[in-house]
């Protein structure tokens, strides 16, 4: 597995002349952020954001929204898009990279997508479909009355490879998805035609112990810094209009777990040890997707 400063030796990344979109994938906490940022500076490049909660406004420290002070002067794009109460599709996400991607172009520069949402990555490239399915009302009330597990059972026997990815314990993304299986059997998975720059694909790969290990450091670090603090104001904000507790379930690990904890539902350790064990679940489930791309170039970095 070749070294970060083998592979951009190899790929030339560093010359100007190259046209190409340099996508940057890997696991939650392996770094890919950092990886970017030094990459953009290298090669005069932007960055593009592809993760599904780092769009909402508000949510920081439980999204792991990258900082002022990691960009280090290098400008991202599709971060603090909307509200957090409006619900962000993969759909919306394309048309954010398009106009993003056609920015940074225009600006002589080379953009560089970067995220762990593999699915608004794929979307975003036109590698998978999303069709255009409107909400069926009556058929989400009825399944809302059926618990996770049957819902969670009724996706895999419908769609496995969307059931492979999906948060489990999602209730409204399985009901969608379970919406859209049912109305287009083939599912959102169809194959595209790529149709743009050179695409250079560039994974992180991290030894699990060590992920591990990184992600307990990365979660105790925002929960010191004032993660608690930051859901509880979005809940109940000096202005008034919180958002709802449901809201908040629906909105990640993060804001899911320290909601229940503010709830008093659960002690503080049980968040915090359920947290850890849901993102590490959540990494292994991002690998799945990405191990599907046989394009991705593996690196290790330091």
């Amino acid at each position: 597995m070749p070294s970060l400063k083998e592979f951009l030796k190899k790929e030339a990344l560093v010359s100007a002349k190259n046209k190409k979109l340099i996508v940057i994938v890997g696991q939650t906490a392996s770094g890919k952020s950092a990886l970017a940022v030094r990459l953009a500076k290298k090669i005069n490049g932007e960055i593009i954001s592809a993760d599904s909660r780092q769009v909402y406004r508000g949510l920081n420290l439980a999204s792991g929204k990258i900082t002022k002070k990691e960009m280090a002067g290098i400008k991202h794009y599709c971060l603090d898009l909307v509200s957090l109460r409006t619900v962000f599709t993969a759909r919306r996400f394309k048309t954010c990279f398009a106009s993003s991607l056609k920015k940074i172009q225009k600006r002589g520069k080379t953009p560089i997508l970067v995220g762990g949402t593999g699915f608004y990555i794929d979307a975003a490239l036109g590698i998978i479909d999303i069709p255009k399915i409107s909400p069926n009302w009556p058929f989400r009330k009825k399944l809302e009355g059926k618990s996770l597990k049957m819902l969670f059972n009724m996706l895999k026997r419908l769609d496995s490879r969307r059931a492979l990815i999906i948060e489990p314990k999602n209730k409204r993304r399985i009901i969608r998805a379970i919406e859209i299986a049912k109305t287009h059997p083939q599912g959102p998975f169809l194959e595209k035609n790529y149709q743009g720059p050179s695409l250079v694909w560039l994974g992180i790969k991290i030894d699990p112990q060590k992920l591990r290990k990184q992600i307990n450091q990365r979660l105790n670090e925002r929960l010191e810094k004032g993660m608690i603090t930051e859901i509880k104001k979005l809940h109940n904000p000096p202005a008034g209009k919180g958002v709802s507790w449901r809201r908040l379930d629906e909105l990640g690990l993060e804001s899911r777990w320290v909601s229940r904890y503010l709830r008093g539902l659960i002690s503080k350790e049980e968040m915090t040890r359920r947290l850890e064990n849901a993102i590490w679940r959540y990494g292994r489930r991002q690998m799945t997707w990405f191990k599907r791309n046989k394009n991705i170039r593996w690196i290790t970095i330091t």
